[in-house]
C-alpha cells in the first residue's frame, strides 16, 4: 500500500508516527522497524503498537506534469511549462514560486478555452498568472502645463497617501491625487496594489519668512 508518515510531537519532544493500521482499521501510532530507499521514495517496514501487527508502508513522490503558463510581469508577458504535482489542485488566486519571483493564478482554462476557479494539472489547457512580488503603478508628473509619464516599482503593500511627498528620476513631487479601479481620489490612501496610476505635482514652495525690522 502507497501512504504517508506522518510525525506528531509528543510531550516529551520526541516524534511518534501516526499511521493506518489494516488491523486495527483506524490510525494508531507505529514503531518504524526498517526504511529502504526504492525509486525517489521508501519502503517502510512498520509495527503496530497497540495491535503488533506489522505491515509495509510504501511512500512515493507525486509525478510532475507540465503546466502551460503566461506569465505577466508588467507590461511584459512570457509562456512557460510549469512543473507541478500531479496529485495538486490549482486553484484561481494560489500564489506560487518561479524564477525568484512570486506569481498569482488569475485564471484556468480547460478545453473548448472553458474557464474554471480550480482543476487538476493534467486537465489544464492553459492558464494565466501575474507577478504579485512587485507591483508596477502608472505616474503622471504635471508641472505647468507640461505632463509626463513614468512608472513607479513598488511592493504591493507599500502605502502611498494624497499630499504627501515622494522622490522620483531626482525630484521632489507631491501626491496630488491617487487613481483605483473605483476612480480618482484627492484625500486618503491606499496601498500600491489597489492603484492604477498616481498624479504627482510639484510640492508647494516653502514660504519665505520676513525679517523683523529692529530699532
Amino acid at each position: 500500500m502507497e501512504g504517508t508518515i506522518d510525525d506528531i510531537e509528543a510531550e516529551d519532544d520526541e516524534f511518534v508516527h501516526v499511521e493506518d493500521c489494516p488491523a486495527c482499521a483506524s490510525q494508531e501510532v507505529h514503531e518504524i522497524l526498517s526504511e529502504k530507499e526504492v525509486g525517489g521514495g521508501a519502503d517502510y517496514r512498520v509495527r503496530c503498537e497497540t495491535c503488533s501487527h506489522v505491515h509495509l508502508i510504501q511512500v512515493r513522490p507525486p509525478k510532475a506534469v507540465s503546466v502551460q503558463f503566461t506569465l505577466s510581469d508588467g507590461a511584459h508577458s512570457i509562456s512557460e511549462e510549469i512543473e507541478v504535482d500531479d496529485d495538486e489542485i490549482i486553484h484561481v488566486d494560489d500564489v506560487f514560486d518561479h524564477a525568484q519571483r512570486l506569481w498569482r493564478v488569475q485564471t484556468i482554462h480547460l478545453k473548448q478555452e472553458q474557464s474554471v476557479r480550480s482543476a487538476d494539472p493534467r486537465s489544464i489547457v492553459s492558464a494565466w498568472a501575474v507577478r504579485c512580488d512587485l507591483v508596477r503603478i502608472k505616474v503622471t508628473m504635471t508641472r505647468g502645463e507640461e505632463s509626463n509619464s513614468s512608472i513607479i516599482e513598488s511592493d504591493p503593500e507599500t502605502v502611498f497617501a494624497c499630499g504627501s511627498i515622494i522622490e522620483l528620476e531626482g525630484n521632489k513631487w507631491r501626491i496630488r491625487a491617487i487613481h483605483t479601479g473605483r476612480g480618482r481620489t484627492l484625500t486618503g490612501r491606499r496601498e500600491a496594489a489597489e492603484i492604477r496610476r498616481l498624479f504627482l505635482h510639484p510640492p508647494p514652495e516653502p514660504r519665505k519668512r520676513r525679517s523683523k525690522m529692529t530699532d
